[in-house]
């Protein structure tokens, strides 16, 4: 998941919204981690469920992380709204985990990624992942790449 989250950057630029859905363990904060290697931004990048949003600076000329775990908020798009991701979406890479329903209102382009791993009694670590673009800034991208 790690190493997918560092090809997924490569695609990445300022005013990218990315939606991560899975079951609990499926690996999105681990995903987002390899973003932020990717991206290279400054600072640790962990789950930010308890404070629900964490900004990780670029150390460089890209665009800063924005890193979002909506799994506590039951109150839609008006309690993210109270997070401003509006006016940080021009400039940073948003990567919103658990915001189905939520956050798709921010913008009409965004990467949907899906991630399936099997639950229960088993210790199998394979993760099936579906990425799909919504919007224009995504018909000529080639995610393909991501699975090379």
């Amino acid at each position: 998941m790690r190493e997918l989250g560092r090809r997924l950057a490569k695609l990445l630029r300022a005013g990218d919204l990315v939606m991560l859905s899975g079951e609990l363990g499926a690996g999105k904060t681990t995903l987002t981690r390899g973003l932020g290697e990717g991206l290279d931004v400054r600072g640790a990048v962990t789950s930010p469920t308890f404070v629900i949003a964490r900004v990780h600076p670029s150390l460089g000329d890209g665009p800063p992380l924005v890193h979002v775990d909506a799994y506590r908020l039951s109150g839609g798009l008006d309690e993210m709204e109270d997070l401003d991701l509006d006016v940080s979406l021009p400039d940073s890479v948003i990567v919103v985990e658990w915001g189905e329903g939520k956050v798709e209102e921010l913008t009409d382009e965004r990467l949907q990624v899906l991630i399936h791993r099997a639950v229960g009694d088993t210790t199998d670590e394979v993760r099936h992942v579906t990425v799909t673009g919504i919007g224009d800034r995504w018909e000529a991208v080639d995610l393909d790449v991501l699975t090379a």
